[in-house]
């Protein structure tokens, strides 16, 4: 991926007007020459060191299809529609991407190629459906099916995320509030029942002793687990081998794997459908659909069926030499493949493993929350008994 810097710039043109705009460039090209190439003399450029790790979020991109394909339905031309979405944007950056994106396409160039200059904002499938689309003159509807399954697949991602991040959240929050408690409150509890030179109750011993090693351990565990960790990702970053290890082993664990296995499958079958739909041979949408899974062992699995698939097997053969693939795909595409339907086919896999993905993350999160409450509740109960045990005796020993 190429980082690209916002600038401001102003500049004179062959008859001494002054021009002034936005601009998104890429590091390896000076501005200078840049606006040399558009006969225009540099006299100031500014960054925007604001925008220069501005992130290109999913919603915008959606936003943009959709735009695009109703003011082409309207009767608009590419360029005019483009024109118009870049004066209405509030975002800077979005306003100098749609302005170069413009340019390129008066100039002559596809819009297709033209997505395809910015591979680190605009994914292939982008590329291919908007390919896909100049050539049978469908444009506006590629847009529209595009912005439909991207939003459906950004909707479900978050679902999934939501899902995962709750308990991982419950869990931060119960280590802070037990640190807190051991490392601030009982020490100050410890010295109030020494002063009575009595003997504390077994439980809040142990749990005294616990917090004085918490706290002589804390600064050199911390930086301990911090450097290990730093390691480990910088490793892991490396080692592709690695990151597929880990998701083999996330495959086989309980609840998590059957809604990471359909949240995949979804955007799998997802790509597979559009593609079919807009008229894009299997093999270029099965590279599509590989282009868009960031995960190293699906991507290895994806790419080993199409080379299957380019060598004569049919579809549902190939997936039969994945175990990442469930039995109901290999049924379903087979039948596809045998009746003729096979987008029929890849529609109904798409619906039924977002629908399964939906229904597992709300019975996850359901399932978790009263088990999360117990536990939590459990280990703030345990140390508040303990705090106020030797209270009870307090009468007894100052009688």
């Amino acid at each position: 991926m190429i980082n690209t810097l916002l600038w401001r710039w102003k500049a004179i043109d062959n008859k001494g007007v002054l021009k002034k705009g936005l601009i998104l460039i890429n590091r390896r090209v000076t501005l200078k020459d840049h606006l040399a190439e558009h006969q225009l003399l540099l006299i100031s450029a500014r960054r925007d060191w604001g925008r220069l790790f501005t992130r290109w979020s999913m919603p915008h991109k959606i936003e943009l299809m959709k735009q695009i394909a109703l003011l082409l339905q309207a009767g608009l031309t590419l360029t005019d529609g483009l024109s118009l979405i870049a004066e209405q944007h509030s975002r800077p950056h979005w306003v100098a991407l749609l302005q170069d994106l413009k340019r390129q396409i008066v100039r002559g160039m596809p819009f297709a190629e033209a997505l395809q200059t910015w591979p680190q904002i605009f994914p292939p499938l982008f590329v291919a459906l908007i390919h896909t689309g100049e050539l049978t003159g469908k444009l506006s509807d590629c847009c529209h099916q595009l912005a439909m399954q991207q939003e459906q697949r950004y909707l479900l991602h978050k679902r999934v995320h939501k899902a995962l991040r709750y308990p991982i959240l419950i869990g931060l929050v119960t280590i802070l509030v037990s640190a807190g408690m051991l490392c601030f409150v009982l020490p100050e509890f410890a010295q109030i029942y020494q002063s009575f030179n009595t003997p504390l109750p077994p439980l809040t011993q142990a749990i005294i002793t616990g917090a004085e090693q918490l706290t002589t351990l804390a600064v050199p565990g911390t930086l301990s687990a911090t450097l290990i960790g730093t390691v480990f990702i910088f490793f892991r970053k490396r080692a592709p081998h690695w990151q597929i290890q880990e998701q083999r082993i996330l495959l086989r664990v309980p609840f998590i794997a059957p809604l990471w296995r359909g949240h995949i499958l979804s955007q799998i079958f997802a790509v597979l459908t559009m593609t079919q739909h807009a008229g894009i041979p299997l093999l270029e949408g099965i590279v599509a659909a590989e282009k868009t899974i960031p995960q190293p062992l699906w991507r290895q699995q994806i790419n080993r069926i199409k080379q299957q698939i380019a060598e004569g097997m049919p579809f549902w053969q190939a997936l039969g030499t994945s175990r990442c693939f469930t039995p109901l795909c290999r049924q379903l595409i087979r039948v596809g493949e045998e009746s003729g339907e096979l987008d029929l086919m890849l529609n109904r896999l798409t619906q039924w493993h977002t629908q399964q993905t939906l229904e597992q993350a709300d019975n996850l999160t359901a399932m978790l929350e009263p088990l999360l409450i117990l536990v939590v509740g459990g280990i703030i109960g345990l140390l508040v008994i303990g705090m106020y045990l030797p209270i009870f005796h307090l009468g007894d020993v100052m009688g």
